[in-house]
């Protein structure tokens, strides 16, 4: 097996009378994709043939493997070192990968640049592929903004999980455990609901909701040593909330303690609305909209946790797809250069997968003409709070299942979702559990997945959603009470079109900011649609605009 020339050439095989070969062609598959020519010497090499195969080839890198007896593998692998000696002095590296005791035996003997045991994910291979001669020990070896990050690990996504205990210290400890795993590549902070709200009010703080929800951060300095606690390991990168008040104040503090790697907000949501602000909802979309500038003025990434916050409310996919370009759109005319398209599968709980990946393709569909060469969009995918089974076993499985169909959208970011969320906030060891079963998937979908998105009835559905929201947009558009007004961007505009009802979700009845009247169910594709609340049958945004009367 080789490639084209190219300028570094790697050559692998099994050494000695080791037949196993798994592993050595994983190896070079990966180093095609960092760019490497690759040349598979096969199994049971003997030394002299290794040797003359890298003087032949003119190797810059040579992997070996051995997978049997790690007392055998340790002589034939001093005998290797002794042989190769030449080759290294002039400069040509060495990997080893084996079977942990192997792995074990080879780093002792000091002379390969790099040793992996079986453990070591395909990313981190590739990583160190791709810095030729960087061996991954440092914080210099992990970038540390979310897009260097994204292109360093490429092809695989980058992996984000929610971390936060009801104490400082559980919390520093549990970061820096996930960093020494290398688990993932962004902790996304959960902190309590009071940090949220009342950060710079600690008159308005309740010392009975202590640790409610999340970490209970009451200073800068309890962000700096969460910050200090993730240098270690693979120097993940950290992000929190954007908070509930006072936006900027503490979106100028996270840069300065924690480096934030990138802002999540909502548009509609955070306020009265919902329970979790002071602001009403007019106020609350006017602050975020500010805060989405600040951000981007610091060129620091903008992703809008909007479309959700309607599915996890039973709105129907239209109104999720919507709030899609809503968010996108609001993001670019503030000023957002990087902007991380989130979406969140299975919200509504009921969706089929062809229809929920159906809804995705449409978002995206539908906010790609706004990129342009100063805005950027990055896929993020997540699996959704509300779906996970209570039985850990089918917790585990869903997670699985669910990483697996979002790699059909090719996502930057993968927003790994602990399978204990429907029993408990996830520990340290939940998180990493949880990396590894994402990794799993991941990595079966980029060995081969087939296109999930190609199926017709999952295009027909994209087709029908992005129709179907450009209705709704234009009844939004018609809100505005001048011409002079963007529309989409108009804080008023857009407040109104919750107020009125355009934008509505069942769980929004008896809202006073909200109309609260739509009623929806998921059809037999698996599709979450609007009903005519007398008669049940399907509705068409156009038909349910117009009952609204506006």
């Amino acid at each position: 097996m080789a490639t084209q020339d190219t300028n570094k050439t790697v050559v692998a095989g099994a050494l000695g009378e080791c037949v196993h070969v798994a592993g050595v062609i994983n190896f070079l598959r990966l180093a095609e994709k960092a760019g490497w020519r690759s040349v598979f010497l096969g199994p049971a090499v003997s030394i002299d043939a290794f040797i003359r195969a890298a003087e032949r080839e003119n190797a810059d890198l040579i992997g070996v493997s051995y997978r049997l007896t790690p007392e055998t593998g340790e002589r034939l692998l001093g005998a290797f070192a002794e042989a190769g000696d030449k080759l290294h002095s002039a400069g040509v590296r060495f990997v080893f990968g084996g079977t942990p005791p192997v792995a074990e035996r080879a780093q002792k003997l000091g002379f390969f640049d790099q040793v992996f045991d079986g453990s070591t994910p395909d990313e981190t291979v590739l990583a160190y592929l791709k810095g030729q001669s960087a061996k991954i020990t440092s914080t210099d070896s992990y970038p540390q903004t979310a897009i260097e990050r994204i292109s360093w690990k490429a092809p695989y996504p980058i992996l984000r999980h929610h971390f936060g205990l009801p104490t400082m210290n559980a919390s520093l400890k549990g970061v820096a455990k996930i960093a020494n795993a290398a688990a993932l590549d962004v902790i996304s902070l959960g902190i309590d609901q009071d940090a949220q709200a009342n950060f710079f009010h600690p008159e308005r703080q309740n010392p009975a909701a202590f640790g409610a929800g999340g970490v209970p951060v009451r200073s800068p300095d309890d962000y700096r040593a969460l910050y200090q606690a993730s240098r270690c390991g693979n120097y993940p990168l950290l992000r929190t909330y954007s908070g509930t008040d006072d936006f900027i104040r503490l979106a100028e503090m996270y840069i300065q303690t924690i480096n934030i790697a990138w802002c999540a907000i909502p548009l509609f949501w955070f306020n009265q609305m919902d329970g979790r602000g002071p602001w009403d909802l007019l106020g609350s979309i006017q602050e975020h909209q500010k805060v989405m500038a600040f951000y981007g003025k610091h060129n620091i990434p903008v992703e809008l946790n909007e479309p959700h916050h309607w599915g996890m409310r039973d709105a129907p996919d239209v109104i999720f797809v919507v709030s899609a370009f809503l968010s996108a759109y609001n993001a670019r005319a503030f000023g957002v250069g990087d902007y991380i398209a989130q979406m969140m599968f299975n919200s509504p709980p009921g969706l089929s997968d062809a229809m929920d990946l159906a809804k995705m393709i449409a978002c995206l569909r539908i906010i790609e003409p706004l990129a342009n060469p100063s805005f950027h969009i990055w896929r993020q995918t997540r699996t959704g709070l509300l779906s996970y089974p209570l039985d850990p076993t089918r917790a585990r499985s869903h997670l699985s299942a669910s990483v697996y169909v979002q790699m059909a959208l090719h996502p930057h970011i993968i927003h790994v979702v602990g399978h204990t969320e429907a029993h408990h906030a996830a520990t340290a060891d939940d998180v990493i559990e949880a990396c590894i079963l994402a990794r799993q998937a991941i990595s079966n979908a980029l060995h081969g997945a087939p296109d999930m998105t190609a199926d017709p009835a999952v295009q027909e559905r994209a087709k029908e959603l992005i129709d179907e929201a450009h209705v709704t947009l234009h009844a939004i558009e018609s809100l505005a009470e001048s011409k002079s007004v963007d529309p989409f961007t108009d804080a008023a505009t857009i407040a109104l079109a919750v107020t009125k009802g355009i934008l509505d979700a069942p769980h929004l009845y008896n809202n006073p900011y909200a109309r609260g009247q739509i009623t929806t169910r998921i059809d037999r594709r698996g599709a979450c649609i609007a009903i005519d609340p007398n008669s049940s049958r399907p509705w068409s945004e156009r038909e349910r605009i117009i009952s609204l009367d506006l």
